[in-house]
């Protein structure tokens, strides 16, 4: 397959994951080795695909205040912690039972995802060492994080997505939206931050292994970077309702891939 139609296909699936907090990972593996790609060179282009176009959806966010830096920061500690763990021990759980975990997992968060979320008005009598107030970046409103469910989740989830090798968009937009309070567009551009970390330390790691394959991977950057930009501008227009049900869809779609690999 030519490299820029590639490419071109690339840009479109970044731009539904940037718009839903995804990181993408199973959509642009699949992608590349049905192009015929070798997985090790897949592997490293898709982790420096998953950056650029993090990183430019995260400017995107930013620059409308849609990023959530405080929170970002204290999820981004933990799940380096976990996912590092995960990948350590990731030999000794057998790979063919997380997956099958993970895909009920995600299942799970995408039924929750349709559910109607209360207003973090509801919130504003919490109180007590479990909830951590957090004042929004644009200082409209407080969030109220409940850290007796957010660091055991995300320890755990983190862990899981460190074993399988997958970033943890798909658990972390739910986890702010469902336990936090935290606006849709906010949770999916606090997100894109973690996943510029996450997919930076793994594409380092491919790069000192010898995976990487320039030639393939600038042109594939590329249309992750377009569509990284693309997709967070129409988030930021998009309706929240809008929003949580392409979650919801493409994470039932991650939930399938990740179940037919398994038994297959």
């Amino acid at each position: 397959m030519n490299i820029w139609l590639l490419a071109l296909i690339i840009l479109v699936i970044a731009v539904f994951m940037t718009m839903t907090g995804h990181g993408g990972g199973n959509f642009f593996i699949i992608a590349l080795v049905l192009a015929g790609i070798d997985m090790h060179i897949a592997a490293a282009s898709v982790q420096f695909v998953l950056f650029t176009a993090a990183f430019f959806a995260m400017v995107v966010f930013g620059t409308k205040k849609f990023v959530e830096w405080k929170v970002a920061l204290l999820l981004g500690i933990l799940i380096g912690i976990s996912a590092f763990a995960g990948g350590f021990f990731s030999d000794y759980v057998a790979g063919r039972t997380l997956k099958l975990i993970l895909s009920v997992l995600l299942f799970i968060l995408a039924l929750l995802m349709l559910k109607p979320v209360k207003g973090n008005a509801d919130q504003l009598t919490k109180n007590g060492l479990i909830y951590w107030p957090v004042r929004s970046f644009d200082n409209a409103s407080t969030y109220y994080v409940n850290l007796l469910i957010v660091v055991p989740t995300v320890l755990a989830f983190g862990f899981i997505a460190g074993m399988v090798g997958i970033s943890g968009g798909s658990f972390m937009v739910p986890l702010l939206v469902l336990a936090c309070g935290v606006p849709m567009k906010n949770a999916v551009g606090t997100v894109s931050t973690l996943i510029v970390v996450s997919a930076l330390f793994g594409f380092a790691g491919h790069v000192l292994s010898g995976h990487f394959d320039y030639r393939i991977a600038l042109p594939l950057a590329i249309g992750g970077a377009i569509g990284g930009v693309i997709g967070g501008s129409i988030a930021i227009k998009s309706k929240p309702g809008m929003l949580k049900i392409l979650f919801a869809v493409t994470t039932l779609v991650a939930a399938i891939i990740m179940a037919y690999k398994v038994f297959n």
